[in-house]
């Protein structure tokens, strides 16, 4: 089939949105007054805006200008997460970041919504190339999409509405998939470094237990076991110097893995290298954003050293590190530092925290005993996250390639010729 096509400001009103003043309190209302306000965060993991994080007031809205939307509106981020859409279901203003589309009685919003759908790879490859990654109202105007009558619009919107909710309904499965085996490790994990049992056996269904239930292994201050320390702080100054080194950061270190693909430099004197240098073996743990997130470091990078975001942590008795990770994994399942920390401000796992808290430590043996089977079960867990997590990337391009062959009408979707299988 072949349509005319058309730019988006030719058959939609675009409305730009706007941010009162922050530091005027006057402009904002608490949860229970004003106007629903959407900022990108709201509409991120929503396909339907029905809250917002803020909500702003009357005075807000004359003082930046703004209006509220309709429900039915098609909310499109114009910055970060660019050309995400989703609909608008309660009266609301939104900031800047955020266009309004509201369709003409001429096309079917959400016909309209699934060709910005299938416009969106094409727009991130566009700031891939470019310095700025962010579009404006002008820019998102002139999109140009195909122009179907209303009435294949809709026939459209239909088919797409049925055959996309099979696809999320496939991803949502696979999701839970990923929700229960995370539980299963935190249970598990949890059970096997408190020392709940007697005995560890493996089973092809995972960990099962054995023997009586024991009092528990002995346990001690981290300090007791391990030497604990925080590294280098980062100002601007020492970002600049005769002797830069790479640095890890709180963001490199992610759970039993140190990404070293985009290390910053620092500088590091000889008479601080010894301090700061990273040794094979360390364990790296978080001291803030996740506190407690924790990865040993292998050598795979050569000289390395370490931010004053983590804490460098190495043996001093029989304990190992690795023992010691699947302790901080148990504890974070438990919210343990959250729990801990003050709820005011940003959590931190602060060094006199890590030294003073109390872990199981059982003898040597049954550590590696126990390390062996959780490392087992960790790297079986690998390779199933991974076959689903190619599943799920299948069915997203799946979906995207249906939405993008049936708005540029390259399937009929009266009869389903022309889609791929």
């Amino acid at each position: 089939m072949s349509w005319a096509s058309i730019p988006l400001k030719r058959i939609a009103t675009l409305t730009a949105g706007g941010t009162p003043s922050v530091d005027e309190p006057a402009y904002w209302s608490d949860s229970d007054g004003g106007h629903a306000w959407a900022a990108i965060g709201d509409m991120s993991s929503a396909d339907t805006v029905l809250t917002t994080a803020r909500r702003i007031s009357e005075d807000g809205l004359r003082s930046a200008r703004i209006k509220l939307g309709e429900p039915g509106t098609i909310l499109f981020s114009m910055y970060a997460t660019l050309g995400h859409t989703a609909w608008l279901g309660t009266p609301a203003a939104w900031n800047q970041a955020i266009l309004g589309l509201w369709p003409d009685p001429t096309t079917d919003a959400r016909f309209l919504r699934y060709s910005l759908v299938s416009l969106r790879p094409h727009l991130l490859e566009q700031a891939r190339s470019n310095t700025q990654a962010n579009l404006n109202a002008e820019q998102v105007g002139n999109l140009v999409i195909s122009r179907p009558p209303v009435d294949e619009q809709r026939r459209i919107a239909d088919f797409l509405d049925a055959e996309t909710a099979e696809i999320d309904q496939l991803a949502q499965l696979r999701h839970k998939q990923l929700e229960l085996i995370a539980e299963r490790d935190a249970a598990e994990t949890y059970d096997a470094v408190r020392g709940a049992t007697l005995g560890i056996a493996m089973h092809a269904s995972g960990l099962a237990w054995l023997g009586q239930v024991a009092d528990g292994f002995r346990t001690a201050a981290v300090s007791h076991e391990f030497e604990v320390s925080l590294g280098k702080m980062l100002n601007p100054s020492r970002t600049q110097g005769d002797h830069l080194r790479p640095y890890l950061r709180n963001t490199n270190v992610q759970w039993d893995r140190i990404d070293t693909t985009a290390l910053l430099l620092m500088d590091f004197p000889p008479e601080e290298r010894m301090r700061y240098l990273l040794r094979p073996g360390d364990l790296l743990v978080c001291e803030g954003g996740d506190p407690g997130r924790a990865a040993i470091w292998h050598g795979s990078a050569g000289e390395l050293y370490y931010q004053k975001a983590l804490h460098r942590v190495r043996p001093r008795g029989t304990s190992t590190v690795r023992w010691l990770y699947y302790c901080l994994r148990a504890a974070t399942y438990m919210n343990l530092f959250a729990v801990q920390g003050n709820t005011t401000t940003i959590a931190h796992l602060t060094g006199e925290q890590l030294k003073s808290q109390r872990f199981p430590f059982p003898e040597r043996s049954i550590q590696d005993k126990v390390v062996n089977l959780l490392d087992e079960l960790a790297e079986d867990r690998r390779t199933f996250k991974a076959a689903v997590g190619h599943q799920l990337a299948l069915l997203a391009e799946r979906r995207q390639a249906l939405i993008a062959a049936a708005v540029t009408g390259q399937i009929d979707v009266t009869t389903g010729r022309g889609v791929a299988t």
